[in-house]
């Protein structure tokens, strides 16, 4: 396995941190994976380890205020910025990777954020994962809610502790450990990055009956961070006969660092794969 690391240059001259993970020999698709919040692109490893022996080149990236990426820990101005920073991602992947299918997986916010992306321009990829992706309001009180709405407008930047119950991301007590004392990850959101996300969650659902790419959802059944019915009402609104939905029984929330995340990586590879001979039976044309 060959690995990279390397910057690129986004919206406002910010140099966002890539990893890069590629076979050694032939290579039948590109994978683009969008971590979660308070994530880091370094904690996708069962699924770098899983796809790239079957010929995947992998892709990762630290968003803005998060892992070794700079910015405000957990904080963006507007929603565009993630969104315009996936599409330069998505091309700058395509360049390295000229003529294969490129495929994009995004995880809890990063499965938002592909969601959204997908609807913006779908175009750009082969086909769409979302791993318990983030659809509903989040698990915070009202008084929570409203403090944040309100800040949004007078001290966008207010950071608060989003009190994340890391016992739900995964039954394998070594996966919570090593989250608690990463210190890539922050823990910290602003009151403008809640607002941004809740507009764009409403947003997405909205428009779910114009979603167009391939797509594939999987969520744990017992997540408690994510809401895996808001997840199974977008899968059902897509139009598209190309899709597919898994649910993962009593799965937690990081189904590829759970106790089925085996299973999630065959999942992903075998999806993959069927859209590899999908496109080779009807190629198309991307942005």
């Amino acid at each position: 396995m060959l690995h990279k690391e390397d910057q690129f240059t986004c919206t406002g001259d910010t140099q966002l941190v890539y990893q890069c993970w590629r076979p050694q020999e032939t290579t039948q698709a590109a994978l683009v994976i969008v971590h979660g919040f308070s994530d880091h692109s370094g904690r996708y490893m069962n699924i770098v380890k899983g796809l790239v022996p079957r010929g995947m080149a992998l892709y990762g990236y630290d968003q803005r205020g998060h892992g070794r990426s700079p910015g405000q820990r957990g904080h963006i101005d507007s929603f565009n910025q993630f969104r315009d920073d996936l599409l330069t991602f998505m091309h700058l992947v395509a360049d390295q990777e000229p003529d294969i299918p490129l495929f994009l997986m995004g995880h809890s916010m990063g499965g938002l954020i592909v969601l959204d992306f997908g609807l913006h321009h779908p175009n750009t990829m082969r086909g769409v994962i979302a791993s318990a992706p983030h659809l509903s309001d989040p698990p915070v009180s009202p008084i929570v809610a409203t403090i944040g709405r309100l800040c949004s407008r007078v001290w966008p930047t207010f950071s608060m502790d989003a009190g994340l119950d890391t016992s739900g991301l995964s039954r394998k007590a070594q996966v919570v450990q090593a989250y608690e004392e990463d210190p890539l990850v922050h823990g910290k959101g602003t009151a403008r990055l809640s607002t941004e996300v809740a507009a764009i969650v409403a947003e997405t659902n909205a428009n779910a009956a114009s979603f167009q790419p391939p797509l594939l959802i999987f969520h744990g059944t017992a997540d408690p961070l994510t809401n895996p019915e808001a997840s199974r009402r977008f899968y059902e609104e897509v139009p598209s006969s190309n899709k597919r939905y898994i649910s993962y029984k009593g799965g937690l929330h990081e189904g590829h660092n759970d106790i089925h995340q085996e299973r999630v990586v065959i999942d992903v590879a075998q999806w993959i794969e069927e859209q590899i001979r999908i496109v080779e039976e009807q190629p198309e044309n991307l942005e």
